[in-house]
C-alpha cells in the first residue's frame, strides 16, 4: 500500500511540474512573442523545439500544417497543440492561458485607460516588429534547411510562395497547402519517407468526435438563441464564436470580419475600433485578443471574458478534435508523401510572409535594415536567447525613432 501511494504521490508531483513549466513557457512567450501569427511560430519553434525538444522539427512542422488547414487562430492553435501533447487537455488550457493572459489584460486596459492615445507608431514598437522580421528569417532557415534539402521541395517552397504573394485571399493558403500535399502525394508516392516520430496524443478518438460535434453545434445552435432570447452576452458569444470559426488564416483576416460583427450593431464605433487595432498591434501574443477590447469597450470586463472565451473556443473544439486522428494518419505512406509537400508550402507560407506584411510594413529605410540584420546575426550566429534580441530591438527601435 505504501509503494502504490509513494508511485501515486510521485506521479502526482510529476504531473503538476509539467503543468508548471508548460505555464511559465507559454507565460514567458505570451510576454515576449510580437510580430503576429507568422512570427509566434518562430518563437514557439525557438522556444518549445530548438530548446526544449517537446517535439522534433518534423512533428512541429505536420502540427503547424494541421493548424493552417483548421479555421481559427493557427499559431494559438499550435500553442494549444502543443501543451495537450505535453500535459493532456490541461496543458493545452494551461498553455492557452499563459500565452493569451498577457496580451488580454494589457488590452482591457488599453480600452479603459489608453483609448485617446496613439502609440502604433512609437519608436519601441517599431523595434518589436523589427525583432519579429528576425524572428521569422531565422525560423525560415532552420525550418528551410530541415523540410527543404532538395531541389523538388526547395521548388514547392517557392510556388507557393510566389503565389501567396500574388493571389491574397482568405481561402488561398488553405488552398495551397492542400494543392501543396497532393503534389506531395503525387511526386514522393514511391519515395520512403522517414517513419514520422511517435508522439502520444493523450486523448481519446471519442473524445475528439464530441468535440467536433460541440464545435459545428453551437456554430448552428447560437444563431436561434440569439434570435430567441434578449441577452446581450448570448448575442455577443454568437458574434465572437462564429468569426473565431468561419476565419480562415488567422491573424489579419479576422479583422474584418470582427468589424462586420461589431460596428454594426452599435458595440463599438468605427474610431474606437481602430483605435483598439492600433493598441493591438503594440501587445505581444495573438492577435485574436483583440476580442477582449471589443468586449470591453462593449460591456466591460465581462464582456471581455464573454469575447475572448468565444473567439478562443472553436480553436480548442477543432485541434483538440483533430489531434487523435492526425497522428496516425501522418504514419500513414500516402500521408507522409503528402506531408512532405504540405512541411514544404508551410516554409514557403512563412516566406511569403516574411516578404508581406512583415518586411513591406517594417523595413522602410536602410536604418531598419541594418538594425534587423543586427538582430539576425544575434539570433542566428550568436544564438543569443530571443528575449536579450527582444531587448536589443526595442533599444535600437528607440534610437531610430530619433535619427
Amino acid at each position: 500500500m505504501g509503494i502504490k501511494q509513494s508511485k501515486k504521490l510521485s506521479t502526482t508531483h510529476s504531473k503538476s511540474n509539467t503543468l508548471l513549466e508548460i505555464l511559465m513557457v507559454s507565460l514567458k512567450l505570451g510576454l515576449t512573442s510580437f510580430g503576429g501569427p507568422i512570427a509566434h511560430l518562430g518563437y514557439f519553434y525557438n522556444e518549445y523545439i530548438q530548446k526544449r525538444r517537446w517535439m522534433d522539427e518534423r512533428g512541429y512542422a505536420d502540427l503547424v500544417a494541421l493548424c493552417q488547414f483548421l479555421p481559427g487562430p493557427a499559431s494559438s492553435q499550435v500553442g494549444i497543440g502543443i501543451g495537450i501533447i505535453r500535459g493532456g487537455i490541461l496543458g493545452g488550457l494551461i498553455a492557452w492561458i499563459g500565452f493569451t493572459l498577457p496580451s488580454v489584460i494589457a488590452l482591457v486596459v488599453f480600452a479603459f485607460v489608453l483609448q485617446g492615445f496613439d502609440i502604433s507608431s512609437a519608436g519601441w514598437i517599431h523595434g518589436l516588429k523589427i525583432v519579429a522580421v528576425a524572428i521569422v528569417a531565422q525560423a525560415i532557415l532552420g525550418m528551410g534547411q530541415k523540410l527543404t534539402p532538395d531541389k523538388k521541395r526547395a521548388t514547392i517552397a517557392i510556388i507557393v510562395a510566389s503565389v501567396a504573394l500574388l493571389w491574397q485571399t482568405m481561402f488561398s493558403q488553405v488552398l495551397l497547402i492542400a494543392a501543396a500535399g497532393l503534389i506531395g502525394l503525387w511526386v514522393y508516392r514511391t519515395t520512403a519517407s522517414p517513419e514520422a516520430s511517435d508522439i502520444t496524443v493523450p486523448i481519446s478518438r471519442f473524445f475528439a468526435a464530441i468535440c467536433l460535434v460541440i464545435f459545428i453545434g453551437l456554430l448552428i445552435v447560437l444563431p436561434f438563441l440569439r434570435q430567441a432570447t434578449d441577452l446581450w452576452w448570448v448575442s455577443l458569444f454568437d458574434s465572437f464564436y462564429r468569426t473565431g470559426s468561419l476565419v480562415f488564416g488567422g491573424g489579419h483576416v479576422v479583422l474584418p470580419l470582427l468589424e462586420r460583427e461589431i460596428v454594426p450593431m452599435g458595440w463599438v464605433s468605427s474610431a474606437d475600433f481602430l483605435a483598439g487595432y492600433g493598441a493591438t498591434q503594440a501587445v505581444p501574443g495573438p492577435l485574436f485578443t483583440f476580442a477582449a477590447y471589443l468586449g470591453a469597450m462593449a460591456k466591460g470586463v465581462s464582456g471581455a471574458i464573454v469575447a475572448t472565451v468565444a473567439i478562443f473556443i472553436p480553436a480548442f473544439l477543432l485541434v483538440i478534435g483533430a489531434l487523435p486522428f492526425w497522428n496516425s494518419l501522418r504514419r500513414s505512406p500516402r500521408i507522409q508523401g503528402a506531408l512532405i509537400g504540405i512541411n514544404a508550402a508551410v516554409v514557403g507560407i512563412l516566406l511569403a510572409a516574411l516578404y508581406n506584411p512583415l518586411w513591406t510594413t517594417t523595413i522602410v529605410d536602410i536604418t531598419d535594415f541594418v538594425l534587423v540584420s543586427c538582430l539576425f546575426t544575434m539570433l542566428v550566429f550568436w544564438k543569443l536567447p530571443p528575449w536579450l534580441v527582444v531587448i536589443a530591438g526595442v533599444v535600437g527601435g528607440t534610437l531610430i525613432a530619433y535619427i
